[in-house]
């Protein structure tokens, strides 16, 4: 008589057809995190070792909390830069043509505002703002969008 071994300690997932799930890696964000809170502070090393952007890592210690004051042009600009970036906020869109010729505009109408009062630093911010607009959608493979921000700034 022929006997079958049977498992003592079969995994249930083994009878519903479902493969066990593997222990996955920590994200970028995670080892991040893990990095940072082990003493490492340079944002540019945290790049390299997590083989990212200093701008993605300045996001992420930024989101939460970690650290401030850091800009670059693809860190939100839920931050202020300075005085003039409240005037700014949520101005900044290029999803669609027409929601960038929106922010085009109003960062026009502020460009407008700071040239009647004399004011040449929050000109100067409308047009780092409009030139941020026209580089993210560049970037982001939005070139009609990026030609709206480009246009504004050759006029101004």
């Amino acid at each position: 008589m022929r006997r079958e071994v049977v498992s003592q300690n079969p995994t249930p997932s083994l009878f519903l057809g479902v493969e066990p799930k593997k222990r996955q890696q920590p994200t970028k964000k995670e080892r991040l995190l893990q990095l940072y809170n082990a003493g490492q502070r340079d944002i540019f090393v945290l790049a390299e070792k997590v083989k990212t952007q200093p701008s993605y890592v300045a996001s992420v210690l930024q989101s939460e909390g970690l650290i401030s004051g850091y800009c670059d042009l693809y860190t939100t600009t839920d931050q202020d830069q300075n005085a003039y970036s409240k005037f700014f906020r949520n101005v900044l869109s290029f999803k669609t043509p027409e929601d960038a010729r929106s922010s085009v505009e109003k960062i026009d109408i502020l460009y407008r505002y700071f040239e009647c009062i004399g004011d040449r630093a929050g000109q100067h911010h409308a047009q780092v703002v409009a030139l941020t607009g026209r580089n993210r959608a560049r970037w982001s493979g939005k070139y009609v969008e990026a030609k709206i921000f480009a246009e504004w700034l050759m006029k101004n």
